[in-house]
């Protein structure tokens, strides 16, 4: 069996010699913590690729690759004294134990209602300790993250404040609102700004009622996404083989063939 702390240990030591000052790798010694964000969120998008397609081969490397930016990091913190590698360890060990009373202490949960209330009061606790010029209870929802993900956390916490509908109902009625409201913007000429307003209050419904009905935007877009590519494919096939050239193809033409794509996959 591979000891854990000889490999993490050996990843560490192989960042600290990449941005060693004299016998560093150039690239690396002059990235900054702003220059590496990118790859961070990049790396993060290859796991949930691989996870998708169920590649575990490849889920083992990108895990890898995400856990290097966070080695990465740790490693510029500590050359600014700010903070290490075990600091960030230490600090999700402790966090996750006082998230989790009921499996590191003696407290019990009955449901998953209950589990969901009691991780909320223990963020919020965590919230109350950071400080804060304006004290909102959207405070801490970053907005670096994917925007279909950052709307579901805001509309979810505010929520959970009681700022939403009992019933999916009104959220339909509130999504043909939104769209009724993108249509008559479209009808005026430079309006594009305003056109991009309402569309994204359509997004936001969309999330909306994604969250009502308890399903996952991203990953009900990235299973559509998915799906296309799947479809496409198909039509570029079937094209092939009836010697035709998509270019040359009209609309009318083109969706019998997605049509003809969507039976042969059968979804």
């Amino acid at each position: 069996m591979v000891d854990s702390t000889s490999s993490i240990n050996r990843l560490l030591d192989i960042m600290k010699a990449l941005r060693d000052p004299e016998t560093g790798c150039p690239w690396d010694i002059k990235q900054t913590f702003k220059t590496i964000a990118a790859y961070t969120v990049e790396e993060a998008y290859e796991v949930a690729d691989a996870i998708d397609r169920m590649d575990m081969h490849d889920l083992k490397d990108e895990l890898g690759d995400l856990l290097f930016q966070v080695v990465y990091h740790a490693q510029m913190a500590e050359e600014q004294g700010d903070f290490v590698f075990d600091d960030v360890v230490n600090t999700i060990s402790e966090k996750m134990v006082r998230r989790h009373p009921h499996v590191f202490d003696e407290a019990s949960v009955e449901s998953q209602e209950e589990l969901n209330h009691a991780w909320e009061q223990h963020k919020k606790k965590e919230r109350e300790h950071k400080e804060s010029k304006h004290k909102s209870v959207l405070d801490g929802i970053t907005s670096g993250m994917p925007a279909l993900r950052w709307s579901s956390k805001l509309q979810k916490r505010a929520a959970h404040h009681g700022f939403d509908w009992e019933d999916v109902s009104p959220v339909f009625d509130k999504l043909q609102e939104e769209i009724g409201e993108l249509k008559a913007e479209i009808v005026h000429e430079n309006n594009q700004d305003r056109i991009a307003d309402e569309m994204g209050d359509i997004l936001f419904a969309c999330v909306n009622l994604s969250r009502h009905l308890d399903v996952n935007p991203e990953q009900a877009l990235r299973d559509s996404n998915q799906k296309f590519i799947e479809r496409f494919t198909v039509v570029e096939q079937l094209l092939e083989q009836d010697n035709k050239v998509m270019d040359d193809c009209d609309v009318e033409e083109l969706e019998t063939y997605w049509q003809k794509a969507k039976l042969q996959i059968g979804k």
